[in-house]
């Protein structure tokens, strides 16, 4: 196994999520590796847009949480240096667009927090649990601390 050459963070917005972004950044120094950032927005409706599923960071919505999340989004952007280019914001279920976008973008390592799930969230999965078990490319769980 060669350096990585592209490493994609799935950001959820969560307490923990600091922790992984600075390992996330730290791994993509050590291997001089691009780094990017996917948020996948599951938990708001979708208003009517022209967007479709991938949104437009730099496009004004008209819609307050969506502009929320966006503003997030690219605050973490720009503590990472990850630039504007390699930043995404797309409507869906987590692990599928996880996954999709990793293989669109020749991803070679996805990195994503992990709560360690037990009892009925372990049988009905998480997404790391997802992402690990259908991506093409190596995946690396952050074990975060249960809240």
């Amino acid at each position: 196994m060669g350096a990585y050459q592209h490493i994609l963070l799935a950001v959820d917005y969560s307490g923990h999520s600091g922790v992984v972004a600075q390992r996330a950044k730290d791994l993509a120094a050590k291997h001089l590796a691009k780094l990017s950032i996917i948020h996948v927005l599951d938990n708001i409706p979708m208003p009517d847009t022209g967007y479709g599923t991938v949104i437009s960071l730099t496009e004004d919505s008209g819609y307050a949480l969506l502009e929320a999340e966006k503003v997030r989004l690219i605050q973490i952007g720009e503590q990472l240096g990850v630039a504007p280019a390699n930043r995404w914001m797309i409507w869906g279920t987590p692990k599928q667009e996880i996954v999709r976008l990793a293989e669109q973008e020749q991803i070679d390592l996805i990195i994503v927090g992990s709560h360690g799930r037990h009892g009925l969230s372990l049988l009905l999965g998480s997404t790391a649990n997802s992402v690990l078990h259908y991506s093409k490319c190596d995946v690396m769980a952050i074990r975060l601390a249960n809240d």
